[in-house]
């Protein structure tokens, strides 16, 4: 296990949460690291998302496994004396059929495992799971599809399947465990200041801190959205915690592998 505390006791250069080309980032591995080092990152992880059991151009293939840990162990040989280099995966959690605590994720020589939520199940289509975790334009399109456009049921839904994803364990680090509420409140606005949707947050973060689970502030909507995950009105409940934080800038791009960290880090009151 990586003693995050201590990486994060010597320094904020580092970040755990990126993307590459083996499932929907933009770049080369090996980019990656380069701006890491250039940047002097003393800690950097890679985190493709998952394979899952049904085609998603998001998720990297069940095939791609073993050439991106290929490349991860070339990369370490080659830049090991310049950057702590790990390797992860943000793993998907589709209830029964997969996540996190499955076997098949024992087989790998994983540093660490990022538990997040990008699908939820269909309303109208059993056994189906679909991804609410996109761009707002396809969001909204899968609420009349896939949802009945109701839209306090997708998030209690999506609340509930990560405290299941919870529960169940198989990680370390829970990723951006409040990212739904960025498309819901586009879809109704004011959403996340309802009293519900608040609670459900709040019974995320104790069934979180119940399994002691590093938390991920996550910075990659930042330039964007001006906005983090958790939204900034958790950070204080953030502060008080005795949780490990990661501030992770979910990079899908090279150039933005620091973006909006050295923000969350000043609100956070570690720097």
């Amino acid at each position: 296990m990586i003693d995050f505390d201590k990486i994060i006791n010597t320094g904020n250069l580092y970040n755990f949460h990126s993307h590459t080309q083996f499932c929907d980032g933009h770049a080369p591995m090996e980019d990656f690291v380069k701006e890491a080092i250039a940047e002097r990152f003393t800690d950097y992880g890679f985190s493709p998302h998952s394979p899952i059991p049904f085609e998603s151009p998001c998720n990297m293939s069940m095939a791609a496994v073993d050439m991106y840990i290929n490349e991860f162990y070339r990369l370490k040989n080659m830049y090991g004396d310049k950057i702590n280099l790990y390797m992860s995966m943000e793993i998907d959690y589709l209830g029964t059929q997969w996540g996190p605590a499955n076997e098949y994720f024992d087989t790998l020589p994983l540093d660490y495992r990022i538990g997040s939520v990008h699908f939820i199940p269909s309303f109208n289509d059993s056994g189906k799971y679909i991804d609410i975790d996109g761009r707002y334009p396809a969001f909204k399109q899968k609420m009349g599809l896939y949802f009945n456009n109701d839209i306090k049921s997708v998030v209690e839904c999506f609340y509930n399947e990560t405290i299941s994803m919870i529960e169940a364990g198989g990680f370390d680090i829970i990723g951006h465990f409040d990212k739904i509420g960025h498309n819901a409140g586009h879809f109704q606005e004011g959403i996340e200041n309802e009293d519900w949707y608040n609670s459900l947050v709040m019974r995320t973060f104790e069934a979180i801190m119940d399994h002691h689970l590093i938390i991920e502030v996550n910075t990659k909507a930042y330039t964007e959205h001006n906005r983090f995950f958790p939204n900034i009105r958790y950070f204080e409940m953030l502060k008080k915690s005795r949780a490990t934080l990661l501030i992770n800038s979910d990079a899908h791009y090279p150039q933005l592998i620091n973006s909006g960290r050295l923000e969350a880090l000043k609100l956070l009151g570690l720097i």
